[in-house]
């Protein structure tokens, strides 16, 4: 089974981010909106694999318990795999991502609807959206907040009948993407779930500035909030997923569908003022390691 995110990482080298904000929308579906037998076969689709995975006892809402042990070390190693590493291999194969990825500046966060998507399920997927960036913010003791316009970190949620409204806006924010990836965008794969794009200028990558999401507004609601648990999470940073993260979302298994506490210790890793955007594994490893055991309460 895919994972509930598809990708995460810095923006191709020369992305030229827009820096004009962008005015929000009114994206109201109208009364009248059918779904087109796409967006209905997905829609039944991701009802039918939501249900097959709380059947099987994945998608869980507990955050773990005695059975997914973890100490200061599997979390300083852990962090390691998860923030050094992209989850999908760049040129020549390479995964190392090279540098500690995080915003310097405040977060602003943006949801954004596309069309088809209904008023109900737009106030529901914002409320939503803002208590999940006030409990990064808590987490992180970084500035990140939730508007309604202005933003840097756009949260997309649109369905495949969308799709024109999708590649106007991503185009509008990222105005150099590729083409692979604006189609990425605007025509994903029934394997993606939801993914994310977040990066810096090309003068300094691992400092973000912008970051854009996409989810699916066909996902039944648990699933949309994974979603935004996982790929609001991911784009703070933590690039990859590791089938060693454990009890985590950054994990391809969809064993747990909600940030857990042990994700939360890596956020406060990741955001932690004694670690330098850019720098190695190598050069973060000794700290990281003091800082996992601050955090896990463990003596030094």
């Amino acid at each position: 089974m895919t994972c509930l995110a598809g990708l995460a990482a810095c923006l191709p080298a020369g992305q030229r981010v827009s820096l004009i904000p962008e005015d929000r929308p009114a994206t109201l579906a109208p009364a009248t909106y059918t779904p087109s037998a796409e967006s209905a076969e997905l829609r039944n689709y991701y009802r039918v694999l939501q249900q097959d995975l709380l059947t099987r006892g994945l998608l869980r809402t507990d955050g773990g318990g005695p059975e997914t042990p973890y100490d200061a070390e599997d979390l300083a190693e852990r962090f390691e795999e998860l923030a050094f590493y992209y989850e999908y291999a760049g040129r020549g194969g390479n995964r190392l991502a090279g540098g500690l990825s995080r915003w310097s500046g405040p977060v602003r966060v943006v949801a954004d609807f596309g069309p088809s998507v209904s008023e109900a399920q737009q106030l529901r997927d914002s409320a939503v959206l803002e208590r999940f960036t006030d409990r990064l913010a808590r987490v992180t003791g970084h500035p990140v907040s939730n508007q309604s316009r202005r933003g840097n970190f756009h949260v997309i949620f649109a369905s495949a009948d969308d799709r024109a409204y999708v590649a106007e806006k991503v185009r509008d924010l990222l105005p150099d993407l590729s083409e692979a990836d604006l189609r990425l965008f605007v025509d994903p794969p029934r394997t993606h779930y939801c993914f994310v794009l977040a990066g810096g200028p090309p003068s300094a990558p691992f400092d973000y500035i912008s970051g854009v999401a996409l989810i699916r507004a066909e996902h039944p609601d648990l699933v949309r909030d994974s979603c935004i648990h996982e790929e609001v999470s991911q784009g703070l940073g933590l690039l990859n997923d590791s089938p060693r993260a454990r009890p985590s979302i950054f994990n391809d298994d969809d064993e747990f569908a909600y940030l857990t506490s042990h994700d939360e210790k890596l956020l406060q890793i990741l955001y932690d003022k004694r670690l330098r955007t850019g720098m190695s594994a190598e050069e973060a490893r000794p700290l990281v390691r003091i800082i996992a055991r601050e955090v896990m309460g463990q003596p030094l």
